[in-house]
């Protein structure tokens, strides 16, 4: 072997990595860590403020409120409901105001009547006496704040007809929402068209509730066709 091949052969078994590589390296290194840290970071942080914002009382209410308010509905009886104005301790049926023989009419409550038994020819409850429109009904109402409903047998209903104080015995009274108001541009959270003082059959609600911590506010707004009618 000659000597050229043999100063060859030594650098090649000494060459290596100089110590401004190793440092170039470790940097570029640790540069690449710290972005991939920070994208982790806001991606965990978006990830948060998105799982809060979903997961806020008054949008969980608002859930609650529409759900239960749809699902009462669409089991009521069209021809058996009635919208209230409360004055005092009173519920009193909701009535046109006008001369026009359709009206949007608005109240402070509504009582959907609806049946919480099979209709079974059998039933002891005898449903298919064209009688007994219902049994069970549920009151709708904003009272201190708060969006409640009560649920309880039906007859009696939730009020006396012609209106009165709401019965309170033999109920269940569940809060659907907190901090919840009415437009102060409305006559009520509860309305629907009426065509010469008869309902239609489409309940509507529009309340607005909001965080008392940072004030934050939503409306809801949700309607609701009744397609039960009993007697026909």
């Amino acid at each position: 072997m000659d000597r050229d091949k043999i100063m060859r052969y030594r650098y090649k078994l000494c060459s290596g990595v100089t110590l401004i590589e190793l440092v170039i390296s470790i940097a570029t290194a640790l540069i690449v860590v710290l972005a991939a840290g920070v994208l982790l970071v806001s991606g965990n942080r978006s990830w948060i403020n998105t799982y809060n914002s979903a997961h806020e009382q008054i949008k969980i209410d608002a859930q609650t409120v529409m759900l239960t308010f749809g699902s009462v509905g669409r089991k009521a009886n069209r021809t058996n409901y009635t919208i209230y104005n409360k004055s005092g301790q009173g519920f009193y049926p909701a009535l046109p105001q006008t001369s026009d023989p359709e009206e949007v009419i608005f109240g402070d409550a509504v009582e959907f009547r609806y049946w919480d038994v099979e209709l079974d020819a059998d039933d002891s409850h005898g449903l298919l006496d064209t009688t007994k429109t219902a049994t069970a009904y549920a009151l709708f109402y904003i009272d201190d704040n708060q969006l409640k409903v009560d649920y309880g047998p039906y007859p009696p209903g939730a009020v006396p007809s012609g209106g009165g104080v709401r019965n309170t015995s033999n109920i269940t009274t569940t809060v659907l929402a907190e901090n919840a108001t009415t437009d102060p541009n409305t006559a009520g959270a509860f309305s629907h068209t009426a065509i010469n003082g008869a309902g239609r059959g489409c309940v509507r609600i529009k309340t607005t509730l909001t965080d008392p911590n940072d004030q934050e506010s939503i409306d809801v707004m949700t309607s609701v066709m009744m397609r039960n009618v009993w007697p026909k």
